[in-house]
């Protein structure tokens, strides 16, 4: 299967990159001075097992159609890749998006229809360092996708056999949706915390009244997923616990592009949960405080 990837960052360059590593069709779909920094040097994965250098094939513009679409931009960029995205959609392409948050299956459903439009999700601690080079930080590396009715699909098994075995844990999933509000719920409160905050997970703990924000934070987020008919399954409840109560310098991909000077995804991230809870009434005073902070911090950022 032909698989295109939508963006070469830290996400895209990643999962991307090692798809192309194990022999699969990957072809990127860039902005020209990211195609220009891989022409230069080569899409490099730096990776706690060792570096990966890949000479991958880049596009800026496509009118061929592919099998597999990976959306893996971040979500303020995602207005702008879909008029591009139109000539790679054919009558049988999926479109698997590794975007944070729920707004972008509506965005996506309205441009291509549902019947194109997968859930999908990943987990991975991952940056593009100074050189533009992906940087993995641990050894996590995730990818679950599956349709959004959680039904059969034609397509389903073709698809997973494309995008597993090729070095990370990748699987299809038939409940794709509670678990991309639970991903959603576990981002939203470590992204929350760590911008209100300005610190780490562990130095938030080690604050006086840090535990106690971080939990109150946490029931926030939980009370609105449930109130929106997606409560978070125990197992995910736990991830969220663990990752709540760690003392280690945990931080989130929103804080490290607030440190850097970056735009963030506050709107998907945070915002969307906050206009969630007003829709069903839930008081989220924590929650609406870091969204403040972080429209504060935007409107601040230069033009």
């Amino acid at each position: 299967m032909r698989i295109l990837v939508v963006g070469a960052g830290a996400t895209g360059g990643y999962f991307g990159g090692r798809l192309a590593q194990a022999g699969r069709d990957v072809t990127f779909l860039v902005r020209e001075a990211r195609a220009a920094t891989l022409a230069e040097r080569g899409l490099r994965i730096k990776a706690p097992g060792g570096e990966t250098r890949l000479t991958p094939r880049t596009i800026k513009t496509t009118t061929e159609t592919y099998d597999v679409v990976l959306v893996a931009v971040k979500s303020h960029a995602l207005d702008s890749v879909l008029a591009t995205l139109a000539g790679a959609i054919g009558e049988h392409t999926v479109i698997v998006p590794l975007l944070n948050g729920m707004r972008h299956v509506e965005a996506l459903t309205s441009a291509f229809g549902r019947g194109h439009v997968w859930g999908g999700l990943c987990m991975i601690h991952g940056t593009l360092d100074e050189h533009g080079d992906v940087v993995q930080m641990t050894g996590l590396s995730r990818l679950a996708f599956g349709p959004l009715d959680d039904g059969p699909d034609p397509r389903l098994a073709a698809v997973t056999e494309t995008l597993t075995g090729a070095g990370f844990d990748a699987r299809a999933s038939r409940h794709i949706v509670a678990e991309m509000w639970e991903k959603w719920v576990l981002l939203a409160t470590l992204g929350a915390a760590t911008t209100l905050m300005r610190g780490s997970i562990g130095a938030i703990n080690t604050a006086p009244g840090g535990p106690e924000f971080l939990r109150a934070l946490a029931d926030e987020v939980i009370a609105v997923a449930t109130a929106a008919g997606h409560p978070p399954r125990p197992q995910a409840r736990d991830v969220l616990t663990a990752t709540i109560t760690s003392t280690e310098p945990t931080t989130s991909s929103m804080y490290r592009d607030l440190i850097a000077g970056l735009p963030v995804e506050a709107d998907a991230i945070v915002g969307d949960l906050v206009t969630e809870a007003g829709r069903h009434a839930v008081p989220v005073p924590l929650l609406t405080a870091a969204y403040t902070a972080l429209a504060v911090y935007t409107s601040s950022r230069p033009a």
